[in-house]
């Protein structure tokens, strides 16, 4: 077995950082002489893992859990001189729309899905004991309900290698490294979180753990994801290593694995059930999305769009958005978790007017794309250079360093601390006589903000604390203060005091 190369995303988000928005990361394996790639590709912007499974012989190929922009899986496979036939998805994801739509009208791949499946679109109805075979390569499925009630993992057999013994499996999010698919999402309509996670025991010990502990393990999501708890920064494992090390599937009886793994679950953004939902659609490709979210508008034009209920999203940095924006309009950083946070804070019915980087505008586009937002009405034509004769137009924030925080707290009229950080983070430390309202939460809970007091808005590291100064602002909340660095740089400020007393 030789390592397929690894291509680094341009931005390095696989150390960390902020999101390649092409390929972030593309690793996998060649399995014997060529005969079979199981290829991974990892978007770490919302901690996606997808796969392409290519048969050497055959020259067939099939994509398991795609990206909506699959130009990476028609690259590889004329690259590798195979055909994409199939196409599946291990389940109806809740937190991008996925990729199968696209592939079935650029290839004519099928889509396979899991037996309890309801679409809009025509699938083969995929059960247990079903498989797809091509070449030596032999797809065998599992249905693994308990994140969804339709949920599949897809058992990976190299049948020039061993043709009893699987290679790998693919376990979409009923299994992950270091933890299992989250049972309460409620995508599906009628089933209670309790009975999906009693599915999901019975997926797990009856299903994927009678597997051979050599079977490596491919997920569709890595840490950063919020289709779990505990996810690993890992993104391969083995049935053997989850066996002894993941926490969800240490022995224990079907009540206490159910209570446990409905226990201590985060908020799931609110895009969640409309992005599963339209997963189910016939709908458009993203393709014919973009040539509208490309459309350059000139300054009036989106002005226009604005004043009619457009949301006028501006995508550059925080220390760029706090020395002028564009009045009313919503920071959400690409250098960030942009998707997810689009996705929570925005309204995916409302048409969208996107402001950039000139050069980035298509970015933001095909971000948007990813988790659902078909109503990209174009971008500001020229980005804030539009506005270089319009100064009226121009806003500005207040953002300052945790220092000057630290001073502004030891006057007598000091301001009132915002943490917007999520409650596990909360919990984990703050500072004294801080008001805690969760970013995904600010705009329902818009009210308890007080109007007559100046306001320090803080999270982790000034991402969050943007988009949320930016809320405030349109929200008619003006005496707001950002800043910058977070309790990361609040603490090292803490603890860097500490020392020099000692």
């Amino acid at each position: 077995m030789g390592t397929v190369e690894e291509r680094g995303c341009r931005d390095g988000l696989a150390s960390g950082k902020k999101c390649g928005w092409l390929r972030c990361r593309v690793a996998g394996t060649f399995v014997g002489e060529m005969r079979m790639i199981v290829k991974q590709y990892y978007l770490g912007c919302l901690a996606h893992a997808s796969y392409l499974i290519a048969d050497e012989r055959s020259k067939v190929a099939a994509v398991v859990d795609p990206q909506r922009d699959v130009g990476q899986y028609l690259e590889e496979a004329r690259r590798l001189g195979v055909e994409i036939r199939h196409v599946l998805l291990t389940h109806f994801h809740a937190d991008f729309v996925a990729g199968h739509l696209e592939l079935r009208a650029l290839t004519g791949a099928r889509i396979g899905l899991g037996a309890k499946a309801r679409a809009e679109y025509e699938f083969a109805a995929l059960k247990d004991g079903d498989a797809l075979e091509f070449g030596d390569t032999r797809l065998s499925i599992l249905e693994t309900p308990g994140h969804t009630p339709e949920g599949i993992s897809i058992v990976v057999h190299d049948l020039a290698k061993d043709a009893r013994k699987p290679h790998a499996v693919l376990t979409g999010d009923t299994l992950f490294i270091g933890d299992i698919g989250r049972p309460d999402l409620l995508a599906s309509v009628g089933v209670t979180a309790g009975e999906l996670a009693s599915m999901l025991y019975e997926s797990l010990h009856g299903k994927l753990l009678e597997l051979p502990d050599e079977t490596l393990v491919y997920p569709a999501h890595g840490a950063g994801s919020m289709c779990g708890k505990k996810l690993s920064n890992e993104r391969v494992s083995t049935i053997g290593e989850q066996r002894r090390f993941n926490y969800a599937l240490q022995p224990m009886t079907r009540d206490e694995f159910v209570a446990l793994v409905i226990a201590d679950q985060p908020d799931a953004p609110a895009y969640f059930a409309y992005n599963a939902t339209l997963n189910r659609k016939e709908r458009g490709t993203l393709d014919t999305q973009l040539e509208q979210a490309l459309k350059p508008l000139a300054l009036d034009a989106a002005l226009l769009l604005a004043n009619q209920g457009a949301q006028l999203v501006d995508t550059r940095s925080p220390a760029d958005f706090a020395g002028g924006h564009l009045k009313g309009s919503i920071n959400i950083g690409l250098e960030g978790s942009f998707a997810t946070w689009s996705g929570s804070i925005l309204d995916p019915k409302r048409p969208v007017i996107v402001i950039a980087e000139v050069g980035r505008e298509q970015e933001a586009a095909v971000r948007l794309g990813r988790v659902g937002f078909e109503r990209v009405a174009g971008h500001l034509k020229g980005g804030m250079g539009a506005l270089a004769d319009r100064s009226e137009l121009v806003a500005r924030s207040t953002r300052i360093t945790v220092q000057a925080l630290a001073e502004r707290l030891a006057e007598k009229h000091a301001p009132l601390v915002l943490d917007v950080r999520t409650p596990a983070e909360w919990n984990n430390g703050h500072i004294e006589g801080a008001l805690h309202i969760p970013l995904n939460r600010l705009q329902q809970r818009m009210a308890e903000v007080p109007r007559d007091t100046k306001l320090a808005v803080i999270c982790r590291s000034g991402y969050r604390s943007s988009i949320a100064t930016s809320l405030l602002h349109a929200a008619g909340v003006h005496d707001v203060i950002d800043i910058g660095g977070g309790m990361d740089a609040w603490g090292r400020l803490q603890s860097g005091g500490a020392a020099a007393k000692a």
